[in-house]
């Protein structure tokens, strides 16, 4: 089974990318979502995440991520030590999930993928790119955010030259006819290591 990362930083349209590749059947984990699905339902990263945050980190026993994202904007220490508690279990989670999947190779979307070392478990990496400008624009169409939310945001992830250099394939994500084209392009390349096409 290959496992291929998919990455890129926020506003650059990870999702766009993975909903391209699934039409084409590739099975997509999306690690962010997987993620707060896990710390609204694992007893041991509840607690551990009470632990981290107080008591007040879940409301009626859902995570409260506005007042998780306020403390993280405040002092981004508290994103480390969350991504510590939190992204070992994903992996896990992550690998019982690929040993189902019965397809020549899957995706994992993740936006920190190279922060927490996680592209050390790909052997593809794939990251999307679009210009700040484009990216922000994005974002403050689709949330209720601000631009210096976003930056922030922003300058917690690597820039998009440090990830490219680390990346076997790269999609700039401007235009969807234009993405579309891409990613027909990578998977007929993957699919070409796996001895298919």
């Amino acid at each position: 089974m290959i496992i291929v990362g998919l990455t890129g930083g926020i506003g650059s349209g990870k999702t766009t990318v993975a909903k391209e590749f699934q039409a084409l059947g590739v099975p997509i984990y999306i690690a962010d979502e997987e993620a707060k699905k896990l710390m609204n339902t694992s007893k041991v990263l509840k607690r551990q995440l009470t632990n981290l945050f107080g008591e007040q980190a879940y409301v009626d026993n859902e995570l409260n991520r506005p007042f998780i994202a306020d403390i993280i904007f405040k002092n981004e220490s508290y994103l480390q030590k969350m991504n510590a508690i939190v992204h070992p279990k994903v992996g896990m989670h992550f690998k019982k999930w690929a040993s189902k999947q019965r397809t020549d190779y899957v995706i994992k979307e993740a936006a920190i993928l190279f922060e927490n070392n996680g592209y050390k478990q790909c052997d593809f990496v794939i990251t999307v790119t679009a210009p700040k400008n484009i990216r922000i624009e994005r974002l403050l169409k689709r949330e209720s955010t601000t631009k210096e939310k976003i930056e922030a945001v922003m300058n917690n992830q690597w820039p998009d030259d440090a990830k490219v250099k680390l990346s076997h394939f790269v999609i700039d994500n401007i235009t969807i006819e234009n993405t579309k084209e891409q990613v027909l392009k990578i998977h007929h390349e993957i699919l070409k290591h796996c001895g298919k096409s």
